[in-house]
């Protein structure tokens, strides 16, 4: 098997928690479409208004949050209003523009609950950075699965999912128990594994968990757990050409990062029914332009 690249997780502030960023990496912008990949919790806190993610704009990007523990409510400038739950994916493509809001439902506040999930930005291909926002929501049981492999967007291992990405994209929960082994084959062009809870073997080699092993192009690869282990396996296509990133957004023109940035600031705009707050610019991106 050729070299494994191996990218270790960042701790970054988000709102009031922390979270392990893995991608954007400086060894690695992106795997196949996928261009942004936090893992947040586990924890256990109070469900409160000082941990929802208050209104915040996106451009030419597709948002994949899955959850394994808790719960939140989505709102975005469309008019989508939706309860996330673990087990389903839910996808929200920003195209040339769209806010969302992600909080914690009314009836849980002041409740102690564990959290823990996923949040993935899959690039959009460039004829499609200015097409229109939208919204999926795929519950957890329409998820196809076995008692190892949830395909959560894409095929693999007989199995395809309802979701319909932009691109080819493969996402898919993998769960092993203690003595269990997966081989991953060239399911897609580009690959990488990611260990959510514990450390297992990739052909041989202890991994450690919350680390990134992106895979070698057209080798079949080889996990093995000693103990249980969680793993997610992320991939696809890869993007049409490198991306310019800047907070919330993610374009191949510079100029579109910085008109879109001077839009936010100026109006809040485009605005989420019912929602009142909003998060300012972190700075600016004029040394973009």
């Amino acid at each position: 098997m050729a070299d494994v690249l191996i990218v270790r997780s960042r701790l970054r502030e988000v709102g009031n928690s922390q979270v392990r960023r893995l991608l954007p990496a400086a060894k690695k912008q992106a795997v196949g479409p996928f261009l942004f990949f936090d893992h947040f919790g586990p924890e256990e806190r109070e469900q409160s208004s000082k941990n929802d993610v208050r209104p915040h704009p996106h451009i030419g990007l597709s948002t994949v949050t899955y959850l394994f523990e808790g719960r939140m409510v989505h709102r975005d400038s469309i008019g989508s209003v939706q309860a996330i739950e673990p087990g389903a994916i839910n996808w929200m493509t920003a195209g040339r523009g769209v806010a969302h809001s992600e909080r914690a439902p009314k009836e849980l506040l002041g409740e102690r609950r564990r959290t823990h999930g996923l949040q993935l930005w899959a690039g959009l291909p460039k004829a499609l950075e200015e097409t229109a926002p939208a919204f999926a929501h795929t519950p957890g049981g329409a998820i196809p699965e076995d008692d190892r492999i949830r395909i959560l967007i894409g095929r693999a291992w007989g199995m395809e999912s309802p979701v319909v990405p932009m691109s080819e994209t493969l996402y898919v929960d993998i769960v092993l128990p203690a003595g269990g082994a997966l081989d991953i084959p060239p399911l897609a062009a580009e690959r990488a594994v990611y260990g959510v809870d514990a450390s297992y073997s990739l052909q041989g080699k202890s991994m450690e968990p919350y680390t990134m092993a992106v895979l070698p192009a057209g080798d079949t690869v080889r996990l093995e757990a000693e103990a249980p282990v969680r793993v997610v396996l992320i991939g696809g296509e890869p993007l049409d050409r490198p991306r310019f990133m800047w907070w919330n957004f993610v374009s191949s023109s510079r100029e579109r990062i910085v008109a879109a940035a001077a839009e936010w600031d100026a109006h809040h705009t485009p605005r989420i029914p019912g929602e009142t707050e909003w998060v300012p610019l972190p700075g600016s991106p004029s040394f973009l332009a």
